[in-house]
């Protein structure tokens, strides 16, 4: 049935996966220069900032693209929309869920190693950078996802007593 609660969570995954795909995941400022790094889903750019602290012009830092994020979310998205409706058949549900976890945990990968390594390399400084919010949404998505097939599973195992019942 569609009105389960993991339709639920399986439709905010795809959700927090498609407002990734729109927020910025890092950003870094150097402070000799001035000039910030951004880590978008689909590119990694420099602009330099004004006082307000919108972007004014590109920085020289040349823009690098980090596509494999963005179709990493995408298809941890698809993944989870197909998941939602194969209600019929716990055991693909449960099959797909294991997939989109794979697929959550090398987007996490993806974009840890596009922050820390990739795009730390390009800000001379000592911190870290920012994580932004789009950041944290391969982990919020990883917990919907374990919350879903949490109760994919209860579901699964409620008809397997209901059978042995009969």
């Amino acid at each position: 049935m569609i009105q389960r609660i993991q339709t639920v969570f399986l439709a905010l995954l795809a959700i927090a996966m498609i407002c990734m795909l729109f927020l910025p995941l890092w950003s870094n400022t150097d402070p000799t220069t001035g000039e910030t790094v951004v880590l978008t889903a689909w590119n990694l750019k420099s602009y330099f900032l004004n006082e307000q602290g919108d972007p004014t012009t590109a920085g020289t830092v040349p823009q690098q693209g980090t596509i494999a994020i963005g179709m990493l979310a995408i298809a941890a998205a698809v993944i989870a929309v197909y998941e939602i409706f194969q209600y019929k058949s716990r055991l693909n549900q449960m099959k797909m869920g294991l997939l989109n976890t794979l697929v959550l945990a090398a987007l996490l990968g993806t974009s840890f190693y596009y922050a820390i390594y990739v795009g730390a390399e390009l800000v001379s400084g000592t911190d870290n950078g920012n994580y932004e919010a789009g950041f944290f949404m391969p982990g919020l998505a990883l917990l919907l996802n374990a919350l879903a097939n949490r109760f994919i599973k209860r579901d699964e195992d409620l008809v397997r007593s209901v059978d042995r019942l009969r």
